[in-house]
């Protein structure tokens, strides 16, 4: 795989990183991204992801825009409310970057999909509720995906990388526990702040970014909070449940 001379000119910024270059380029190139959620998470993802020149992007989403939610998802215009998110991401993007190949799944994850992560090489989760977020840990787990966790709620972000399969890191699970009452919470009553949204949503691209070409140290096992009320950021070490029944056996 190479690249044509407009991407060159394209991604000039890029290649001119010793960090990434023109190797760098084209493994972006040939990376395949599932985004889950193109709401306020999702839709700087999927901009930024786009931009760098992720050759393929599938988007996982079946809500229809509403009113609400163009205070934070910046994808979307008020002509677009009553469409599906997932196909106006798609067509944004393409827009943004025609060169990447960017489809989008008119679904919600359950258990007899969420296995389709082992179609790709990195998946950034930005959905708003535990249950999906499960499904999707325990799926790239089983698979040995790379599972970019972005959260948001009112004034705090989250970011986390897990590669639970791993000897050393934490998985998702690790994480959050294994109290069957958190998979019905949902992040949707408690209001957000929608630049931070923006925020998350570019930081989870720059994670997923790094898992495609590695740069940097190494994210996995860290929990980075956002504390947009006093414009804090710290990270925290995750460490391995040595008793987790997801990843620990």
């Amino acid at each position: 795989m190479s690249l044509s001379d407009e991407e060159l000119e394209r991604y000039a910024r890029h290649i001119v990183l010793r960090e990434i270059g023109g190797a760098g380029q084209v493994r972006l190139k040939a990376a395949r991204v599932l985004v889950i959620g193109a709401g306020g998470i999702g839709s700087p993802t999927i901009q930024y992801l786009v931009a760098a020149g992720v050759g393929r992007i599938t988007v996982v989403d079946d809500d229809l825009i509403d009113l609400s939610n163009l205070q934070r998802q910046t994808l979307f215009a008020t002509d677009d409310i009553g469409d599906f998110k997932g196909l106006v991401a798609s067509v944004r993007a393409i827009a943004l970057n025609p060169n990447v190949d960017v489809s989008a799944a008119i679904e919600r994850i359950d258990t007899a999909n969420a296995d389709q992560v082992r179609n790709f090489d990195v998946v950034v989760d930005g959905t708003d509720n535990f249950a999906t977020r499960l499904l999707v840990a325990d799926a790239c787990l089983r698979h040995r995906i790379p599972l970019v966790s972005a959260a948001v709620a009112e004034f705090e972000g989250q970011l986390g990388v897990f590669r639970g399969w791993e000897a050393d890191k934490p998985c998702y699970r690790c994480f959050v526990g294994h109290d069957p009452e958190r998979e019905g919470v949902s992040c949707a009553e408690q209001g957000v702040l929608g630049a931070l949204t923006g925020v998350m949503g570019s930081l989870a691209a720059l994670e997923a970014i790094r898992a495609i070409v590695p740069f940097g140290e190494d994210s996995a096992g860290k929990l980075l909070l956002v504390d947009a009320l006093n414009l804090r950021f710290r990270t925290l070490s995750l460490p391995k449940d040595p008793g987790c029944p997801s990843c620990a056996a």
